[in-house]
C-alpha cells in the first residue's frame, strides 16, 4: 500500500488554481470550521501563529475529513521541525525565508529519505498510519509538495538561482515581507512591489514551478491568478473573526478602544 496520493501537487503539477486560506488561530475547532468552508488548500501558520508540532496535529485531526489540502508552514527551514511536520502527516509543506538555491537544496534533503535525502526513518507515524501504509517508506518522497518562500532582498536577487534546485515544487512570494525588502515597509500595494511580485510569478512559470501568494485584498488576488499564480490564499482566519466582530460592535455603538 503506497503514500496517499497528495492532490495538491498534483493539481499544481497540472496547473491547475488552488484557492486557499490562512490560519493562524491555532486551534483544531476553528480549523474544522473553515475547512468546512471548500477550500481547495488551507495553510497552518507555525511561523507568525502560536502553533507547535501538538497543536499543528490536532488541527490536520480535526480537518481530515475534508478535502481541504493541509499545508504547514515551520517557524523556520529547520530539517528537524520539518520531520516532525511530515511524521504528523504534512504532505505540503511551505519554507519561510529562503534566500540561496544552497538552502533549497537543504530543504529538498529535508524532505526525502536518504539516500535522496535526511529525513529521520521511522515507521510507527501518523504519516505511515502507525504502519498500516506498508510501503509508506518507499512512495512518500513523491507525494510531498515542497514549496519556499522568497521574500527577503537576496532571495529576490537569488530567485534564479533557486528555481534551478530540482525538488522545489513552488515558490511563494510574500508581499510584505517582500514590500519591506524594497523599502515599502507597510505598503506591499505598492506599484514598484507589485511589478516585482508580477515579474517573480513569470520567471517561477517559466521555470516550470507554480507561484504562490497570501492576498486578502479580492480584486488584487483575482488578479494574481489570471497572470498564472497557483496557490493562491485570500484570507485569514484571524482577519475574517476581526472584521466580524468589530463590525457588530460598530453597528451597535460598543467598540472601545484597545488596552
Amino acid at each position: 500500500m503506497p503514500a496517499p496520493v497528495n492532490s495538491f501537487k498534483a493539481a499544481l503539477k497540472a496547473k491547475q488554481p488552488q484557492v486557499g486560506f490562512w490560519l493562524a488561530l491555532a486551534n483544531p475547532y476553528t480549523a474544522e470550521l473553515c475547512a468546512g468552508a471548500g477550500f481547495d488548500f488551507l495553510v497552518f501558520d507555525g511561523e507568525h501563529a502560536p502553533n507547535d508540532v501538538p497543536t499543528l496535529l490536532s488541527q490536520l485531526q480535526a480537518v481530515a475529513p475534508y478535502g481541504a489540502a493541509p499545508v504547514l508552514r515551520p517557524p523556520v527551514g529547520q530539517t528537524h521541525l520539518i520531520k516532525q511536520f511530515l511524521d504528523i502527516g504534512g504532505q505540503n509543506i511551505l519554507v519561510p525565508i529562503i534566500e540561496t538555491a544552497e538552502q533549497a537544496a537543504e530543504m529538498v534533503a529535508a524532505v526525502r529519505y536518504p539516500p535522496n535525502g535526511v529525513r529521520g526513518v521511522a515507521t510507527l507515524t501518523r504519516a505511515s498510519r502507525f504502519g498500516h501504509i506498508s510501503d509508506y517508506l518507499a512512495t512518500a518522497d513523491e507525494q510531498i509538495c515542497l514549496m519556499l518562500q522568497v521574500e527577503t532582498k537576496r532571495g529576490l536577487e537569488n530567485l534564479d538561482e533557486i528555481l534551478k534546485v530540482d525538488g522545489v515544487d513552488g515558490i511563494f512570494i510574500g508581499p510584505s515581507d517582500t514590500a519591506a525588502a524594497l523599502g515599502h515597509l507597510g505598503n506591499p500595494g505598492h506599484p514598484d512591489v507589485q511589478a516585482v511580485i508580477e515579474d517573480c510569478f513569470r520567471r517561477i512559470l517559466a521555470a516550470g514551478r507554480a507561484p504562490g501568494v497570501l492576498m486578502v485584498n479580492e480584486e488584487t488576488a483575482k488578479r494574481y491568478l489570471e497572470l498564472g499564480a497557483l496557490f493562491v490564499a485570500v484570507g485569514t482566519d484571524v482577519g475574517a473573526l476581526m472584521q466580524g466582530v468589530s463590525g457588530i460592535a460598530e453597528r451597535f455603538g460598543v467598540r472601545r478602544p484597545p488596552v
